[in-house]
């Protein structure tokens, strides 16, 4: 099996184990092949620690670091403590192993509970990935770090600098649809996972490397950095520059050789500066690279989820008529949509099914209300 087949079938196997966090899974997987970091913002309780526990086993041999920070937590827990026999000498050098300095991955748990003590060393080792050990400089092995958080950092608390060194940044919830939640709780047993070597995820950090960026890409992100920049949203230009190689990554995933421009829709995630940007920037980034078939396809799903998220076991008949004939309407648009562009057929029919099923539900519960 090749190095890209395993890349899918470890995808689709995550996205199996975690139900609606394919976004999530794709972002931890193009972080790793980017060598980037990424943050998931959400409340307790919903896979974010499982999920990256999960991608470190993923990869074997790889060195895994996990720690859950808190306001009290020392250098020591992270870095590793100061080494006795050189502390005789006058040396303060630490004992780095199976710790952070160590690691190809790490998932640090309530990241922001960083202190001072802490917080100087961790930034310049996730920046330059290097870590000072009695002075000298230590060149690491970190690819990623996997931060996550219940809330967003307080502007006085100093973690501005921390905050923009996760490029990729998620915001986590609950799961949403009753379906899933469902088969959530009946799952029982955890299935087994495939898996990569270190060196097969290197050779595919090589291959990124080698995808190729047209000048259209370079110029729609030139176009969304001044959209952006009319809003008084303004990334850093370091911040562009990294997402470079998130765009390699996203076409790699997708095996292909060459960004597309519609890979700059992924930097949704990854170009605002405060949460409450966040939506005009996806705006901005979606309207202006995002193809219009996919824009219209997205629109129609969310048009439906919608309608569909307004039903409850108390909804009357007539609610639910009603809603069954909205969405008889948009199964009407998305079939126009498919017919007009057949080369996109398989894209189509993902969200077909998925409204067509939501129709059915709909249906069966109008015909058997009891039930």
């Amino acid at each position: 099996m090749s190095n890209f087949h395993k890349l899918a079938e470890i995808q689709n196997a995550l996205n199996a184990k975690y139900f609606e966090r394919e976004k999530e899974v794709e972002a931890m997987l193009i972080a790793l092949l980017s060598r980037q970091h990424m943050l998931m913002i959400g409340p307790p309780g919903t896979g974010k620690s499982a999920l990256a526990a999960d991608m470190a086993k993923i990869v074997s041999n790889m060195n895994h670091f996990q720690w859950l920070l808190t306001r009290f937590s020392t250098p020591e827990e992270l870095f590793g403590v100061l080494s006795l026999k050189d502390l005789e000498k006058g040396v303060y050098k630490r004992n780095t192993k199976h710790k952070l300095p160590e690691a190809h991955l790490a998932f640090l748990d309530e990241i922001f509970k960083s202190n001072s003590g802490i917080l100087n060393s961790l930034l310049t080792l996730m920046n330059e990935r290097i870590f000072y050990n009695n002075g000298h400089p230590v060149q690491v092995p970190l690819m990623s770090i996997i931060g996550s958080s219940n809330e967003y950092p307080e502007d006085e608390e100093g973690l501005e600098a921390l905050f923009d060194r996760f490029l990729l940044r998620f915001e986590v919830e609950y799961v949403k649809d009753d379906n899933h939640f469902i088969s959530m709780l009946k799952e029982n047993t955890s299935p087994l996972l495939p898996s990569m070597t270190l060196e097969e995820l290197n050779n595919l950090q090589f291959f990124t490397e080698m995808v190729s960026i047209p000048e259209e890409v370079y110029e729609k992100l030139a176009e969304v950095r001044m959209a952006l920049n009319d809003e008084g949203i303004r990334p850093s230009d370091r911040r562009f520059k990294q997402s470079l190689s998130v765009l390699k990554a996203k076409a790699l995933i997708e095996q292909r050789q060459h960004v597309v421009v519609n890979d700059i829709v992924f930097l949704e995630n990854a170009l605002w500066e405060t949460s409450d940007q966040k939506g005009i920037t996806t705006q901005i980034v979606r309207t202006l690279a995002q193809d219009t078939v996919l824009r219209k396809m997205e629109e129609l799903r969310n048009d439906a989820e919608e309608i569909d998220g307004l039903l409850d076991d108390n909804s009357s008949t007539e609610e639910r008529l009603e809603a069954s004939k909205k969405l008889k309407v948009i199964l009407g648009e998305l079939t126009t949509l498919k017919n007009n562009n057949p080369n996109r057929e398989q894209e189509m029919n993902g969200v077909l099914q998925k409204v067509i099923a939501m129709q059915k539900e709909i249906t069966n519960k109008i015909l058997d209300p009891i039930n």
